[in-house]
């Protein structure tokens, strides 16, 4: 993956407040009204949020879902500091600054029809944000046949119900699915070591795993990864990537202050045919190669 920084479809807004909803765990839904972001937001992006009017610093957030036609985007994250403490106050009909979107994109090729995408924790929307346009009907790749698999260990930002879609060669007691991507027509399973009913008690790479073994060569062959969540976790998903020698693509979530590249405080360490390097997860990411994250 080689890209160039943009910066000409970054837009500031001052987005209004349409819903905000409360979940266990300390996690917010936040839907706001930043019609130029919605237009020009690609699965992977993110906004750069100011929480608070008194609190200057912005802080990252990935975008879930978006409405081009209604000019809406969509948020799911989780208060665990100042900023996202101060912004799960924020109610509706309030403005909230959003300078967005941000980064580079997730890639689907057509040689590989069969994405699987892994996320963990507040690395659950991206995924579904590349989800929405992998559905039939959808503005990305509605020609592929993708697998959803999500992971929490604190409950999920919404109801999991038995899923609709068969996937075979999964567990019999992996059931659960998220019901936004049941309706898309999206197979999707669930993963907790908490319990969950319905659930794989696992993590995500232990659920990928069996479905990758069930699968014949020429099928494996049009599989690529898709992932985002905590560290440990990506590096987890390279390495089972690598194990079926498949593609992968990961969103790093990373502290940063400007967002736009100007302050190299989100740089990460990332493999170059000519060596180490230093990229910057705003603009040269979020979503890198695994295999240059973790070689």
């Amino acid at each position: 993956m080689s890209h160039q920084p943009q910066r000409e479809t970054v837009f500031l807004e001052e987005a209004r407040v349409l819903s905000h909803e409360g979940h266990p765990g300390e996690q917010y839904l936040l839907r706001i009204l930043a019609p130029e972001c919605a237009a020009a937001a690609r699965p992977g992006t993110f906004v750069h949020l100011r929480c608070d009017p008194q609190l200057p610093m912005r802080r990252p957030i990935s975008i879930m879902r978006v409405d081009p036609r209604e000019g809406w985007v969509e948020l799911l994250y989780k208060a665990v500091g100042e900023g996202t403490r101060l912004l799960s106050r924020r109610r509706p009909g309030e403005t909230v600054s959003t300078l967005g979107p941000i980064g580079r994109p997730f890639e689907i090729r057509p040689d590989r029809p069969r994405p699987l995408l892994i996320g963990g924790g507040v690395g659950m929307p991206p995924m579904i944000f590349l989800a929405s346009g992998l559905r039939p009907g959808g503005n990305l790749a509605p020609w592929a046949t993708p697998l959803v698999i999500l992971g929490s260990e604190v409950p999920f930002p919404f109801l999991p119900r038995p899923s609709q879609h068969l996937v075979s060669g999964l567990p019999a007691q992996a059931i659960a699915a998220m019901p936004l991507l049941d309706d898309w027509g999206i197979p999707s399973r669930l993963a907790s070591l908490r319990g969950y009913p319905g659930c794989f008690e696992g993590f995500v790479t232990g659920l990928a795993r069996h479905w990758l073994e069930a699968l014949d060569g020429p099928t494996r062959a049009e599989v690529e990864v898709f992932a985002c969540g905590p560290h440990p976790m990506l590096a987890a998903v390279a390495r089972l990537a690598q194990d079926f020698d498949l593609p992968c693509q990961v969103s790093l979530e990373e502290y940063m202050a400007c967002g736009v590249g100007g302050c190299a405080g989100c740089v990460v360490q990332v493999a170059t045919p000519t060596g180490p390097a230093m990229k910057r997860v705003c603009v040269d990411g979020p979503v890198f190669d695994a295999y240059q994250v973790f070689p």
